[in-house]
């Protein structure tokens, strides 16, 4: 019998992003208590980029932004802050939040090691660039290990794809 397979990777849908982006600009615009604190929101490329006129509105609308991308089915563990203060510049607070895409390669480590320590016989992972690619030849135990990557503590957001 050949083995089974699947592949662990870490993407996020660009294009429900985009969309917790817009809908937490409408929501800004609308609310009162955004009024006249220069309070904004935009995607550029890889970056995510808040602004107002204090650090309070600044994580208000980092808030914001965190309730849409989690009703959108975006993992927070797919945006990166930093420290997660806002800083200062000029007269506003800007606070940058960077887009991860891809298992690191230290991530890729723990989580191949995690597989091989606390897995059932038999699972070998591979990793593969910024994937994962772990096979065996029972799909009972390709489910396990799926069960035990999404009970774990990792650092990233995974996603489960080309399960055959």
């Amino acid at each position: 019998m050949a083995d089974s397979s699947f592949d662990i990777v870490s993407e996020y849908d660009r294009q429900e992003v985009d969309n917790a982006v817009n809908q937490t600009a409408k929501e800004i615009n609308q609310r009162y208590d955004f009024k006249n604190v220069g309070a904004r929101v935009e995607l550029s490329g890889e970056t995510i980029t808040m602004a107002a006129n204090s650090q309070e509105r600044c994580l208000a609308v980092y808030d914001v932004l965190q309730t849409k991308l989690i009703r959108r089915g975006v993992s927070l563990k797919s945006v990166d802050v930093g420290e997660g203060e806002p800083v200062q510049s000029g007269k506003e607070y800007r606070l940058v939040a960077r887009l991860k895409e891809g298992i690191e390669q230290a991530q890729a480590k723990k989580i191949t090691k995690i597989i091989r320590d606390e897995g059932p016989k038999g699972v070998k992972a591979q990793i593969q660039g910024d994937a994962i690619r772990v096979s065996s030849k029972s799909r009972d135990n390709l489910q396990a290990v799926i069960a035990l990557l999404k009970d774990a503590d990792i650092d990233c957001a995974l996603q489960f794809q080309n399960y055959r």
